[in-house]
């Protein structure tokens, strides 16, 4: 494991932008994010562009249509090791 070097961030992500790359991967259009999540169209495309706040409520069914957990979304720059209690 020697051989290995700790990857580092290179750039920040914001919450919409995380929200926009995990649809995109799971290949949704926001037409199709609307339709699974009932949030409407415009609003996914404000929250990707960082017009409005998620929320925390919002997450939740955005994950849940996305399948990942809320925190994906809403932490998009949290690095496990860095951040950790350990």
């Amino acid at each position: 494991m020697s051989d290995y070097v700790q990857a580092e961030r290179h750039i920040a992500v914001s919450v919409g932008e995380s929200v926009r790359i995990v649809r995109e991967l799971q290949e949704m259009s926001q037409n199709d994010l609307a339709a699974a999540t009932g949030i409407p169209q415009s609003t996914i495309s404000a929250i990707e562009n960082d017009r409005i706040q998620l929320g925390v409520e919002r997450a939740k069914v955005l994950a849940r249509a996305l399948h990942c957990h809320p925190a994906v979304l809403v932490f998009p720059g949290w690095d496990v090791d860095q951040n950790s209690a350990a």
